[in-house]
């Protein structure tokens, strides 16, 4: 078997469904196998799945293994030459597998594949690339040097934000949400570190891979990825388990820096979360003292790219969501430029939706002509006319 597929659910059925949907058309051609860990999600993931895509193979857990631990059972069961570790709130273009395959097996010492992940505007996702966390690079980071020196070899290490995202290059650091790797490289290094509960299990692997010998590479094939625009990366809960995840890495990589570290890690930790926490209550602080107009969030504008059989069944959909929408032709959207894809809508709000029909689009296609039109201006929606579905980055709506 050429490819077992490993992705780690907890309650996000209809966008593991979405995934699912993409990663068959990606397999085409290709013996593969796809593992579906189920981490006691209480949304009747397992059963809806079983119905919509009984090709997958299912493993329901008791309990929330966590990431590591869920990915590391499906490993053990994997046959594939090569293990893909993908993350449920992605879609896979058509292409992606095949190349990346082809790309590894063209390069015996790759232990390890990226890809290029996209957010849902479009534009691209920072964590497609990354460098090793050392004490100095994760300073920089935190220090918020990264963000502000992005082509410095210094300073941007983190996210190795000086290559170019469309050719290939050797990389560091690896993302869990896509993170294709040789099977025989995880026999000699192991499988994912089980003390890293969430985050942080990847930049470990990706280290473990380098030590031992093999490379990891970045490959300029598009996936999409939603935690790009979904993780609230400023709330309490992100700021601690990320960062106590970085602290778990230099504790176990950096021995002899990690009393130095310890503590300003910690100290960072808190901080950052202390200084959330203030920003959220004194945002409401200031709503209640009339201080600050409260922000009332516009309805967005949801324009849909489809053809006149099908758009009978988006009317449905939009009636039954009271939606603000406006209809374009499936491919004028190529065309024209984004502003004008609005469909002459006044008063346009500032979250735009651009609905691909799917019945008559392709991911990879889509990714594309999405990036190079709208790149940063709308964000990216998937209508499915047959379960008459609409999935965003936020919400699933059902006609």
């Amino acid at each position: 078997m050429k490819l077992s597929v490993v992705i780690v659910n907890y309650n996000v059925k209809y966008y593991l469904a979405q995934c699912l949907h993409s990663l068959k058309h990606a397999l085409k051609g290709i013996c593969a196998e796809v593992i579906v860990v189920d981490n006691a999600s209480v949304d009747g993931s397992v059963d809806y799945l079983k119905q919509v895509h009984p090709w997958v193979r299912y493993v329901a857990s008791d309990t929330n293994l966590g990431f590591s631990k869920a990915n590391n059972l499906a490993i053990r069961q994997s046959q594939g030459e090569y293990v893909l570790l993908l993350n449920p709130d992605t879609v896979v273009g058509e292409n992606v597998l095949r190349e990346a395959l082809a790309f590894m097996d063209g390069h015996p010492k790759s232990g390890g594949v990226g890809v290029r992940m996209l957010n849902s505007d479009g534009t691209e996702a920072m964590e497609s690339r990354r460098g090793i966390p050392t004490p100095a690079v994760a300073f920089w980071k935190m220090a918020g040097l990264c963000r502000r020196f992005p082509t410095s070899l210094r300073f941007a290490r983190y996210y190795m934000s000086w290559l170019p995202w469309d050719r290939p290059a050797r990389i560091e650091i690896m993302s869990g949400a896509f993170c294709l790797m040789r099977k025989r490289a995880l026999d000699e290094v192991g499988l994912l570190d089980e003390d890293f509960f969430m985050y942080g299990e990847d930049i470990d692997l990706s280290y473990r891979i380098l030590k031992g010998g093999w490379e990891n590479w970045y490959l300029p094939l598009r996936i999409l990825h939603y935690k790009g625009e979904s993780t609230q990366k400023s709330s309490f809960r992100y700021v601690t388990v990320f960062y106590k995840a970085m602290l778990i890495f230099v504790r176990k990589h950096f021995r002899h820096f990690s009393r130095l570290m310890s503590t300003p890690l910690q100290m960072a930790i808190y901080l950052k979360a202390t200084c959330s926490i203030m920003g959220v209550q004194w945002e409401k602080w200031c709503c209640r003292m009339h201080l600050v107009e409260p922000v009332v969030k516009e309805k967005p504008l949801f324009v849909f790219h489809t053809s006149d059989a099908h758009k009978d069944r988006c009317l449905q959909l939009v009636e039954k969501n009271g939606l603000q929408a406006v209809f374009e032709s499936a491919d004028s959207w190529k065309e024209r430029g984004g502003a004008k894809e609005r469909g002459g809508a006044k008063n346009v709000p500032e979250t735009v939706y651009q609905v691909f029909d799917m019945s008559q689009h392709q991911y990879a296609d889509l990714f594309r002509r999405f990036s190079a039109t709208f790149g940063g201006r709308s964000l990216i929606a998937f209508w499915y006319p047959e379960e008459n579905r609409l999935v965003t980055n936020s919400q699933v709506l059902m006609g």
